[in-house]
């Protein structure tokens, strides 16, 4: 296929946060939705498995070779599509960097981003995993999405309700794997409206630090990304893709087992009547924070947070999780499952 995007043997190592090396047969960088069509046109397409790549921030390639095409999302833009006096809703492409979203809303004094300050990887990824920290999630603010469906080649727009958010979950990571999300809208409150959420103690401190008594847009922000930055290594410096593992969600009998166990472990009440347990609380439980094999590690700042301290393959990180959620089951009873989406 004759095409200016296409590009062979590429290596993925810039492309993915946790720094492994991984060749791609074949990189193709998606501009705008006729990229799309002319790829779905093509031979190339149809003799060749692909995958959607956005930041690379919630991936972890098990191999050293994608013998396939990588379809690297570059859909950009922030475009205003209405505004009143409380709302602006922005149309956002999915290539845009999360960062870049959350400071543009910064900037204009629009909020409802701003407790998801620092979260990397790109905008088109944020409703697959519907992406939440600090009280906050997508789901809050999305309106709908644009998606092309890469079986029939057609666009569609879907709601919030339709594309089904749940705690880091969506029909994207379900039913619905075979779309690219092109575009997301959002619905953003202007400042004079907007009900700052600093409700977290862990922002209630960092604001207390500050000296701020009256929490702002730009301030929670500032809060959330000093937060992060002591918690989460940089993965400029050290490979990694924030949280590795999901928040365990539990029925009463199977608190009950867990309190019998460790009557430490910490539990939060959901509104239906489930319960969380904090994943790193468990994995720390089990003596993993801090913990090496290899080059392949987790953090000793969260152990939530599985790292590559350099050189470490894709399969070497594997491993290590597959250990930790051994170790873990084998202590609890409770079977932790990644929140990173690993690609074999």
């Amino acid at each position: 296929m004759s095409c200016f995007h296409l590009e062979e043997y590429v290596d993925l190592q810039p492309h993915n946060t946790f720094g492994v090396t991984v060749t791609a047969r074949y990189f193709f960088r998606i501009n705008n939705t006729g990229d799309l069509e002319v790829l779905l046109n093509s031979s190339l397409f149809h003799e060749n498995r692909y995958f959607i790549l956005g930041g690379g921030s919630n991936t972890l390639f098990a191999k050293e070779k994608f013998d396939g095409i990588i379809l690297k999302n570059e859909i950009k833009g922030i475009e205003i599509l209405s505004e009143d006096d409380n709302n602006t809703d922005l149309r956002v492409g999915a290539g845009v960097e999360w960062t870049s979203l959350v400071d543009y809303c910064i900037h204009n004094d629009l909020g409802g981003l701003e407790n998801l300050s620092l979260i990397p990887g790109t905008v088109g990824a944020a409703p697959i995993q519907n992406v939440g920290a600090y009280g906050a999630e997508l789901s809050d603010v999305l309106l709908d999405v644009e998606v092309f469906d890469m079986n029939t080649g057609q666009l569609a727009k879907m709601s919030k309700e339709e594309c089904k958010l749940q705690y880091r979950d969506s029909v994207f990571k379900q039913t619905l794997k075979k779309v690219m999300i092109c575009f997301v809208t959002i619905r953003t409150t202007k400042a004079l409206f907007h009900g700052v959420d600093a409700g977290n103690a862990a922002i209630q401190q960092v604001l207390r630090e500050l000296g701020v008594s009256k929490p702002s847009i730009r301030s929670v922000s500032e809060a959330v990304c000093i937060l992060r930055r002591r918690k989460l290594p940089d993965p400029k410096v050290t490979g990694n893709a924030g949280s590795f593992f999901k928040n365990v969600v539990i029925d009463e009998a199977l608190r009950h087992s867990i309190k019998k166990i460790d009557k430490d472990v910490p539990l939060f009440l959901r509104p239906e009547g489930l319960h969380v347990i904090p994943a790193a609380c468990l994995i720390e439980k089990c003596g993993w924070k801090g913990r090496q094999i290899g080059q392949a590690g987790v953090s000793a700042s969260h152990a939530l947070v599985l790292v590559n301290l350099g050189g470490a393959t894709g399969c070497d990180i594997v491993c290590l999780a597959e250990l930790i959620v051994r170790d873990v089951e084998f202590k609890f009873g409770v079977l932790l499952t990644h929140e990173v989406n690993i690609v074999k």
